[in-house]
């Protein structure tokens, strides 16, 4: 699914990504990543420094982290997305497009072809771009808490990349088919045409609240200059997400909506853009790379 976003006269596109289906089952989710280990009253947890619960007595509990260490992605939480799209760009499960290394996930979109190349659609064509995205489907997901990435884009700037760190329902729980209002939470997209932003997008109402409305479902005041590390942070209750970048406060929504209410799968992509101002050309730069320094997350 896809959605325009206006901004300051400009037109934007909005992440919204089907999940390729899978039966529906209830599941138990696994245990969550990377050596979770419980809380230590004085030195933190596998997180780091414990992280005070907002306006509430005691502090976070690490349950699931990432740094990247290693030569591969864990595919015991990570599953990479695969396939042909009829859009510009196919997400392609290859090294150029996927990869980790030296504490780095890389998430890369180039022309494909070569060793990277989309694969055939049912008319025989190619999408003429290949794009990196993961995310947690089936393997992990959560209902609440605190969601926190370090992240860089790569500095080119000009209309083709864009990024994205958001969260999307968990299936085996609750049903995705009527989006938006089955609900969607994009904490961070940056787009080259829009260097020096990052623009989160909440999504949860039958008409996506009437477009993108500044303050409630969005905000255009996020500061994230393309080419520089940035710390995005998602603090997620029943009644109130406050999204931050480099710890500060750029959107509050405390609507309470019940597609909020849920588990949420986490997921990370490396897109280009097909419509809007920020579509794709011929000048466009590529490659481009989004990198992931770390993911934690906190109940």
């Amino acid at each position: 699914m896809k959605r325009l976003l206006s901004l300051s006269g400009a037109v934007l596109l909005v992440l919204g990504l089907q999940v390729q289906a899978m039966p529906e089952t209830r599941a138990a989710a696994p245990a969550a990543a990377a050596a979770v280990v419980a809380a230590s009253p004085t030195t933190g947890d596998a997180c780091g420094p414990r992280v005070r619960r907002p306006n509430l007595v005691g502090f976070y509990k690490c349950t699931f982290v990432d740094q990247f260490d290693g030569n591969a992605l864990n595919s015991q939480y990570w599953h990479v997305m695969d396939g042909p799209s009829g859009s510009l760009a196919c997400n392609l499960d290859n090294p150029q497009t996927v990869s980790v290394g030296s504490g780095i996930l890389r998430l890369t979109a180039q022309p494909s072809g070569g060793a990277a190349q989309c694969p055939q659609r049912a008319d025989g064509t190619r999408a003429p771009y290949a794009t990196g995205a993961v995310n947690t489907f089936w393997k992990w997901s959560q209902q609440y808490g605190r969601f926190e990435a370090r992240m860089k884009s790569d500095a080119a700037r000009g209309p083709g990349a864009h990024e994205a760190f958001w969260l999307w329902p968990d299936t085996r729980y609750s049903s995705d088919a009527s989006w938006p209002a089955s609900g969607e939470i994009d904490i961070a997209e940056t787009y080259a045409a829009y260097p020096d932003l990052a623009i989160p997008f909440l999504h949860y109402s039958w008409n996506d609240n009437g477009g993108p409305r500044h303050g409630l479902n969005t905000a255009w005041n996020c500061a994230a200059t393309r080419g520089q590390w940035h710390t995005y942070a998602l603090e997620w209750t029943a009644y109130k997400l406050i999204i931050k970048v480099d710890g500060r406060t750029c959107l509050i929504n405390t609507d309470g909506a019940a597609s909020f209410r849920k588990r949420f799968i986490m997921a990370f992509s490396q897109l280009v853009s097909d419509s809007g101002v920020n579509k794709i050309t011929s000048a466009s730069v590529l490659p481009s790379t989004l990198e992931v320094d770390y993911v934690k997350v906190w109940q």
